[in-house]
């Protein structure tokens, strides 16, 4: 079925490599998407609840949690649902929307962790001004850009890629994603190719820089201070250092793997699915692990619930 844009339906085509491991599959799936719904629910309850920890870092927390619920329901519910089906077949429609959730909750989550840098930053290298800027206010405005924006300029890009007549319907990956739809395009792509660099370079590879740039000038402020000041300021950093850099080598082994065709990869086919799977799989999971474990503040109000 075909309209004057191309094909009403989009076939997810790298089902075809899961085979028989679609069982075990669904069922592993099933048991780690409601782990992640749990964990992030848990940490968000918590941090709500509890008067001592309505500060910057313990919100920004919160909000990563419900950008993890947010990006985990853009992609496990279809995700199951396909695992169980013969056919792989989505509307149009159901494709950009996908499209849409999973592409903004990849430039939310490099955002909020921005702004848990420069929270880090200030705290260590500017102590005394940290309740002057990090302000109830100041943070309010910086979580309200760090969704506003990208809301706006993923939503410019996926706008684009609606409005091109497409020649073709299968998408080698096993969810829709902005590349492989753009690369079925029958006319050139000069303009979406342009809008993706942007959309990029402003939500991953600017907010990648920031981070490098504010965890450089606390390792300056460390080399002059006391093993117990490098203590403190490890123990508070750690998490947020395994959580970006973790995040930011899952999006880029998916943007790699993007630029290649999945289904001439075989025999490793099935790895290349897992891999392109990694972004939207172990950030969520992962995310409660670092904050809820590692913070002592956290794990003490998590156990005082759980018991």
């Amino acid at each position: 079925m075909e309209n004057s844009s191309g094909p009403f339906y989009f076939n997810l085509t790298m089902f075809g490599h899961i085979g028989y491991y679609r069982y075990p599959a669904f069922v592993f799936c099933f048991l780690l998407y409601s782990v992640i719904v749990s964990a992030n629910f848990i940490i968000i309850l918590v941090i709500s609840r509890e008067r001592s920890l309505h500060q910057p870092m313990y919100v920004l927390i919160a909000c990563l949690s419900v950008n993890s619920l947010y990006g985990s329901a853009g992609f496990f519910p279809r995700f199951l649902r396909d695992l169980l089906h013969e056919t792989h077949l989505i509307s149009r429609p159901g494709c950009f929307s996908q499209i849409y959730v999973i592409y903004t909750y990849v430039s939310y989550e490099f955002t909020i962790l921005s702004m848990m840098a420069y929270d880090r930053y200030v705290a260590v290298c500017k102590p005394l001004h940290y309740h002057s800027t990090m302000t109830s206010k100041m943070v309010s405005k910086l979580a309200l850009f760090a969704w506003i924006y990208p809301a706006f300029s993923v939503g410019t890009c996926v706008y684009f890629s609606i409005r091109l007549p497409l020649c073709g319907s299968k998408i080698p990956k096993v969810f829709c994603a902005n590349w492989p739809v753009v690369k079925l395009s029958c006319v050139n792509t000069f303009i979406n190719n342009l809008a993706g660099m942007i959309v990029s370079t402003t939500t991953a590879f600017i907010p990648l820089l920031f981070v490098l740039y504010t965890y450089l000038q606390i390792l300056l402020i460390c080399r002059k201070r006391s093993a117990e000041f490098k203590g403190k300021v490890f123990q508070s950093c750690l998490p947020h250092i395994v959580t970006f850099f973790n995040y930011s080598i899952t999006v880029f082994c998916d943007i790699i793997l993007s630029r290649f065709d999945l289904q001439e990869l075989n025999p490793i086919g099935l790895l290349a699915v897992i891999l392109s799977l990694e972004f939207v799989v172990i950030p969520p999971i992962l995310n409660p692990i670092m904050y809820g474990l590692k913070l002592p503040e956290i794990k003490r109000l998590i156990l005082k619930l759980l018991c």
